[in-house]
């Protein structure tokens, strides 16, 4: 695939107005989801469920693409439909996460790097056979006394350059996704520094192994103060502190960003996300790539019925959706 296909992909995944669905769980951690509204995590109820979301009518108004487990790639609708091809003909693009989660980082206590290039090549293959047109990695950096160190933000850079490359090379469109983890006490100066400093080493990684700026979006966490912090911030200034990092690190030749909801209400990710466009114009489009601020509602109203709630929880679904659509269009109203 050429540069300027990637490039067409990447530019669709952030159209104005429209954001990304993450659906990625893995199988444990959707079995805490589904444990939290007293859901057996069964395979049938795991397809269900994602069906549920995949069909939700009119969700390409205001979704572009949605990540998928390698599970779900592989799942079809009780008819017998592919859900990738479900997405298809409802302009959603899919996607699929690609890492194999995060293992302690040997000599580093306290910090972790994201693992699963080996046999990456042959899976992107397979992926994009499937129908998948984009890949996520994520890297997770945390914070704390005396971390992250710059080995842990230089090997995860490394790892997310590595993968980005493979993907190119397979046709899929990598998602960058270095989240700075928002558990903690660490004040808003402390986010944005520790931020900073990650974005740049992730670039330059990027840089260094030929990766294609066009072909290529940022998944980017916000900068907050820790959760456990006394010093609160406001939307303003989160809004503020994070456009202000990121327009002094991601360069203006990416298509897009798009961000993760890290923890945040479904109600703080919406408000931020519409705070950031409202203070554009911006070098790139800023959208979203929600998980839980997209399902979680949505997830308790089908919990309590799972074939009579689908569509009460579908309309949820689109609620949600519409907001952040037209947050990313700095448009939302509260």
């Amino acid at each position: 695939m050429s540069i300027e296909q990637l490039a067409d992909i990447a530019q669709a995944m952030v159209a104005p107005g429209k954001g990304i669905i993450a659906i990625d769980e893995s199988t444990g951690t959707i079995q805490k989801r589904f444990d939290g509204v007293g859901v057996e995590c069964t395979e049938e109820n795991r397809r269900a469920y994602r069906e549920m979301l995949l069909t939700t009518p009119n969700l390409g108004q205001h979704i572009s693409g949605a990540i998928l487990f390698d599970e779900t790639l592989r799942q079809s609708t009780k008819d017998g439909v592919p859900f990738a091809k479900v997405m298809m003909d409802n302009g959603i693009i899919p996607g699929i996460k690609v890492d194999k989660g995060t293992h302690a980082l040997a000599g580093f206590p306290g910090e972790v790097v994201t693992e699963g290039l080996d046999g990456l090549r042959a899976r992107l293959e397979e992926y994009y056979k499937l129908g998948a047109r984009f890949a996520k990695w994520r890297a997770v950096i945390n914070i704390s006394d005396d971390i992250p160190s710059g080995t842990c933000i230089e090997a995860n850079s490394h790892a997310l350059a590595r993968y980005a490359a493979l993907c190119q090379e397979q046709g899929l469109v990598p998602m960058v996704e270095p989240e700075v983890i928002m558990d903690g006490n660490h004040d808003i100066d402390t986010c944005y520094d520790v931020t900073e400093v990650t974005l740049r080493s992730l670039f330059g990684s990027l840089y260094e192994h030929n990766v294609m700026l066009e072909g290529t979006i940022l998944k980017a966490s916000m900068v907050l103060p820790g959760s456990t912090c006394s010093d609160t911030a406001s939307v303003e200034e989160v809004a503020a502190e994070t456009l202000r990092c990121l327009k002094s690190t991601v360069p203006a030749t990416l298509p897009g960003i798009v961000f993760l909801s890290g923890g945040q209400s479904d109600h703080d990710a919406t408000a931020h996300l519409n705070a950031m466009n409202l203070a554009g114009p911006n070098p790139w489009p800023l959208s979203f790539s929600y998980g839980r601020a997209m399902q979680s509602a949505a997830l308790a109203i089908w919990a309590k019925d799972l074939t009579g709630n689908i569509g009460k929880a579908q309309e949820m679904v689109f609620e949600r959706a519409r907001a952040n659509g037209l947050a990313a269009l700095g448009e939302w109203k509260a």
